[in-house]
C-alpha cells in the first residue's frame, strides 16, 4: 500500500480509511478526492474508491 498522497504528499496509514483508490492503485487522501479530483483519478481517468484498510495484528 502506498503511504503518501500521490497529490499532496499526505501521510496515508494503511489502518485508517483515508485513502482512496483507483483500479491502478494510484493513491490520494480524502481531501484531495473529494474536494479537488472529484473522485475521478487524474492518471488513468477511473473512479476513486475508499481503500480497504488493514488490521493491525497483535
Amino acid at each position: 500500500m502506498k503511504q503518501l498522497c500521490e497529490r499532496c504528499d499526505k501521510s496515508l496509514k494503511a489502518e485508517e480509511h483515508e485513502a482512496f483508490i483507483c483500479s491502478f492503485e494510484c493513491t490520494f487522501c480524502r481531501e484531495c478526492t473529494q474536494h479537488d479530483l472529484k473522485f475521478n483519478c487524474p492518471n488513468c481517468g477511473g473512479v476513486l474508491v475508499q481503500r480497504p484498510n488493514r488490521v493491525k495484528k497483535d
